[in-house]
């Protein structure tokens, strides 16, 4: 069993590339699954330098489905500068037939391309939290297959079910929470396979489902059925990046405003291990020595996400990454804990770098906009049926649909502040470019032992010494950065 997982990292910066190059060192590559669909549409308008979307789509297993999404968003040479890019129509509780057909192929692609030329395990990470896309999202990284599903942001209390029912592509449904909804109201999204892409196949391979979790008990009540079990766990601590549980118990921040993490915030290693499952430890892990403790505590392993986001093979945009080492090598680099970043309610991670919306003049000047719209909330309009929300979006939009002004105060647009980060930013008419929005781990300790212009092998092989010696680095320079 793989001791390295490679954390999934939205949006694109766990790109393909990225889960190649960690599958290929026999650890697990894992793609982020999150507005893959936007992703796709956007390399297809940018020219598909080096035509590998289009090689994998010519592998989808239903031809015409592929050809339509080419015809629709490829431009050759790429989009010219200052035109705006064509949108992607956003998912609902009932999406039109190309909404997910676009999110079946996109995840093909990105799980297809992670995959292509090696035999290396590769998986792909969701939000429970997005629950709208997830079957379509599903399908299609099972259709190129994806040896693993992890879900993090929620409990993945009906993906067990679900995995089960897209390996035989059967008809699928999926709850959706719905804000307000009264007692008996049934609210789902569907997904039929072959009405969807009008063939029929085999079944398929079922992939093993990793819940990301923040405690043992929360492991232990998707344990406790065969409906809910995983085949394994992600125990994530506070440090981690992006998305964060909230400290339990009363909410209590520092002096910068980050929230207050206590002794009943720790995890209870034991606890998990006795549920039988295995499990990997995810947030400031990434040492050897941190290895071998996960180890000995009953763990498979490590997750590691922030030193792989900083290596040369991540889908971060090269200008940024640079910046962050730069300000990391110089001590000026900060990572805040805030807890009304993201639209989720969950603390998010977030660099206050200058040029991106974690800089509270970029916030203060950016227009308030929800056109992706992956983190709204279905919410129960009075009238009935079901209308949806973001806290991000203008506040007088948000307070006419029933939410608090409160709530949008500090609110960021992660979605196209995340996609811009790996270099395909919104582009409106008029010239508008969206800035970008940084995400990082809080522990960067693992820096000074990383060559310059470390790869994800070498963070591999650096995490592993501990077991191989300095000898087996693949004539890699030894531990320590050098500048």
């Amino acid at each position: 069993m793989a001791s390295i997982i490679q954390g999934g990292m939205g949006v694109g910066v766990s790109h393909w590339r990225l889960a190649s190059a960690v599958a290929r060192t026999g650890q697990i590559g894992v793609v982020s699954g999150v507005a893959l669909d936007v992703l796709l549409a956007r390399r297809l308008q940018f020219g598909d330098a080096g035509g590998h979307v289009r090689r994998a789509l010519a592998a989808f297993p239903a031809p015409e489905v592929a050809e339509d999404i080419l015809d629709r968003y490829f431009v050759p040479g790429g989009i010219a500068d200052g035109k705006a890019l064509r949108p992607v129509p956003q998912q609902g509780l009932r999406p039109r037939r190309h909404t997910q057909q676009l999110a079946v192929v996109a995840n093909f692609v990105e799980v297809f391309l992670a995959k292509d030329g090696h035999d290396g395990a590769v998986g792909v990470n969701y939000l429970e939290k997005i629950q709208l896309a997830t079957p379509a999202s599903v399908y299609g990284a099972m259709l190129a297959g994806a040896d693993y599903v992890l879900m993090g942001a929620g409990l993945p209390t009906e993906i067990p079910r679900l995995l089960d029912t897209l390996a035989g592509h059967r008809p699928a449904r999926l709850p959706v929470a719905v804000h307000g909804a009264e007692p008996g109201e049934d609210h789902h999204v569907a997904l039929h396979p072959r009405e969807l892409l009008g063939v029929d196949l085999p079944p398929l391979r079922r992939p093993r489902l990793l819940a990301i979790v923040s405690s043992a008990t929360l492991a232990a009540y998707l344990a406790r059925d065969e409906t809910t079990r995983p085949d394994g766990f992600v125990l994530e601590t506070s440090v981690a990046g992006g998305h964060s549980a909230r400290p339990r118990g009363k909410l209590t921040l520092n002096s910068a405003g980050d929230p207050v993490y206590g002794p009943r915030d720790t995890p209870d290693l034991p606890k998990l291990a006795a549920l039988g499952l295995p499990f990997w430890l995810a947030g400031g892990q990434a040492t050897p020595e941190r290895l071998a403790a996960a180890r000995a505590a009953g763990a498979a392993g490590i997750q590691v996400g922030t030193a792989f986001a900083l290596s040369r093979d991540s889908g971060l945009d090269d200008d940024i990454r640079e910046r962050l080492l730069r300000q990391a090598a110089d001590g000026t680099l900060v990572v805040r804990n805030d807890v009304r970043a993201s639209p989720t309610g969950f603390p998010f991670k977030m660099v206050p770098m200058a040029g991106t919306t974690g800089d509270e003049q970029v916030y203060a000047v950016r227009a308030r906009l929800c056109d992706l719209g992956y983190l709204r909330t279905p919410y129960r309009r009075p009238e009935g049926g079901v209308g949806f929300r973001c806290p991000a979006e203008p506040v007088g939009e948000y307070v006419r649909k029933g939410g608090s002004a409160e709530d949008t105060e500090g609110s960021r647009c992660l979605c196209n502040g995340l996609v811009a980060t790996v270099g395909l930013p919104q582009r409106r008419a008029g010239g508008y470019l969206e800035p970008p929005l940084v995400t990082l781990g809080q522990d960067l300790g693992f820096l000074p032992h990383l060559p310059d212009g470390f790869t994800a092998a070498d963070v591999v092989d650096y995490l592993l010494s501990a077991d191989a010696g300095p000898a087996s680095r693949s004539g890699r320079a030894a531990p320590g950065r050098r500048r």
